[in-house]
């Protein structure tokens, strides 16, 4: 296959093939094989890339570009692929962030987060004691908030080259004919079986009778209908019409409270990237109603007097301070940090010197912090995601991060219209100092409001060096997106790490509230033995995000890595 043929260095992991009598032709001739395909870890290529949670799905976007689009072509065409080929988060039926970087230095943040529906109320999911009701705010058509991907693909297409119909043939093949499912998808959909059932009283496409098996094929002839809807009609192929109608049908069937009115009244919004310096190098990330630039801004900040690289990767010491600098950063959150329409969010009081070297006034590098001792800062001023890396030969740099909020979203799959639903009425403070289902705890400026945007964690980053492209970077995983990215950062400027060791090297977090280092199983013991002797509770799990990551060479590659967690896989020319 020629795209995996320009790969200078590559490891490849499985491979997932069906003889079919004929192959089809996937919207980008014979480059995308949805019966026989690989995944490649990571590569060198010289004129473009992409990143992202399937290989089917990186591999469209690299042919995008090779037959003429640019990265932005390749942003639309890559999510409308993994809405398909990575049901899991991938999607149509969420919303996410994009952070781009023209070639001629213009900087773009574009924001498509689901919004609450115009019924939503601060005390919805509370029952008649004031208890929350989680199940409410997780599970079900309740859940879901207004979604926004389809909004911000065509907020994205004037930044594009190609016709919107070409970009989004590739994903209406996949879901008409089919492409044969990974080992993880087998597993995956098996284990939701019972939870698809009992939200769904109609049949879905990710139900089997029997069990699934490798070499199966997934079809879903509904997806593929709704994409053509938008293929014809634009954006209002989704949020009028058909559609619509299909989505608020959906949601009458258990209590949702999405309207016609609010699928017609959405719209994508551009915010102001939040840019700083970090040890010679320009960071660019995503501002509110992402929390994640403000909290890599802060991370970062208050490690940048500190000799990171002497204390070594995973050393005590730099472990240690990395988790104090997270325990205070999510502090914030916690109080200050919500959707900047509806709340005042101090960006620049607590990303400024002063305000940082005051959190870390009582740090102690002997000892554990305690999370009930540390408060957010006093302002004087009124899991399931997915994530893409995309540059192009003329150097545009696009970071994306979507998301479903938990694997499968609601779980309802909108019934004629193929599409699972999010759950991200999950990610507002359902009632002040309740957590959300990744333990986030949030307040009054994450309160719900109607047409208010949850408080997100996604962290699309950019990097410049010199002033030139250097590093595109992002995550899913919920609350621990930021010091995933974190992390990332750190492996690559600090302990000067390639792309692929940056991502894959093993993971911690701290969150402030619960009170617990988490790592993943292969984190080094010794360091892990000696957090324990200072005090912290470390809770061992599995893996943490999955990062795909792009880092510019000065010799002009690529080098362009995907997360070992997953079946993520990268594809260039």
């Amino acid at each position: 296959m020629k795209l995996l043929k320009t790969l200078s260095i590559c490891l490849v992991i499985g491979l997932f093939s069906q003889t079919m009598a004929q192959t089809p032709i996937v919207g980008v001739g014979k480059k995308v094989d949805p019966y026989k395909y690989q995944v490649v870890k990571n590569g060198q290529f010289r004129r473009a890339s992409v990143s992202s949670a399937h290989p089917l799905a990186s591999m469209v976007g690299a042919a995008i570009m090779e037959q003429g689009g640019n990265a932005f072509d390749a942003a639309i065409a890559t999510q409308l692929a993994l809405a398909v080929v990575y049901p899991t988060a991938g999607n149509i039926g969420g919303g996410g962030f994009m952070l781009a970087r023209q070639n001629n230095g213009e900087m773009i943040g574009l924001d498509y987060r689901e919004a609450a529906p115009s019924k939503a109320s601060r005390d919805m999911y509370l029952d008649k004691n004031g208890n929350a009701i989680t199940s409410l705010s997780q599970f079900g058509q309740l859940a879901s908030g207004i979604p926004g991907t389809i909004a911000g693909l065509f907020a994205t297409l004037p930044y594009a080259k190609l016709p919107f119909k070409t970009l989004i043939q590739p994903a209406i093949d996949l879901a008409e004919k089919g492409f044969v499912i990974t080992e993880k998808q087998v597993n995956s959909f098996n284990s939701e079986r019972d939870v698809f059932i009992k939200n769904n009283n109609h049949p879905i496409a990710f139900v089997k009778e029997n069990k699934w098996k490798l070499g199966d094929t997934l079809i879903q002839k509904e997806l593929a209908a709704t994409l053509k809807r938008i293929q014809k009609d634009g954006a209002k192929g989704f949020y009028d019409g058909e559609t619509a109608k299909l989505i608020v049908a959906e949601m009458q069937k258990g209590n949702g409270i999405i309207s016609l009115e609010d699928l017609s009244n959405y719209t994508a919004k551009f915010r102001n990237p939040l840019e700083f310096d970090y040890r010679g190098h320009h960071i660019i990330s995503f501002a509110p109603p992402s929390s994640g630039g403000i909290l890599i801004n802060q991370m970062l900040k208050m490690i940048e007097k500190y000799p990171m690289g002497s204390f070594g990767f995973q050393s005590l010491k730099s472990v240690q301070l990395m988790i104090e600098t997270e325990r205070r950063a999510y502090a914030d959150r916690a109080e200050h940090m919500g959707d900047p329409d509806f709340w005042k969010v101090p960006v620049k009081t607590l990303t400024s010197d002063k305000y940082l070297a005051e959190r870390m006034s009582d740090y102690s590098p002997d000892k554990a912090g305690v999370s009930s001792a540390i408060k957010a800062g006093i302002i004087h001023e009124s899991e399931e995601t997915t994530h893409i890396s995309i540059v192009d030969a003329a150097g545009n740099m696009v970071s994306i991060t979507t998301t479903l909020n938990g694997g499968y979203g609601c779980k309802a799959v909108v019934n004629g219209a193929g599409f699972l639903l999010n759950n991200e009425m999950d990610d507002f403070s359902v009632k002040p100092g309740v957590p959300n289902m990744y333990g986030a705890i949030g307040g009054e400026a994450n309160a719900i409001e109607p047409g208010k945007r949850m408080l997100s964690s996604m962290t699309p980053t950019l990097v410049l060096k010199n002033r030139k492209p250097y590093l595109i970077i992002g995550t899913p995983g919920g609350t621990t997106i930021p010091t995933s990215v974190y992390q990332g950062l750190v492996n690559v400027i600090d302990f000067n790490m390639t792309a692929s060791d940056a991502i894959n090297k093993p993971k911690f977090h701290h969150q402030w509230q619960p009170d617990m280092v988490m790592v993943e199983k292969d984190f080094d013991a010794n360091t892990k033995k000696q957090l324990i002797g200072m005090g912290y509770k470390i809770n061992e799990r599995d893996g943490i995000g999955r990062t795909e990551a792009i880092r510019l060479l000065s010799d002009g590659k690529r080098e362009t890595a995907a997360d070992k967690r997953g079946d993520d896989s990268v594809a260039g020319f």
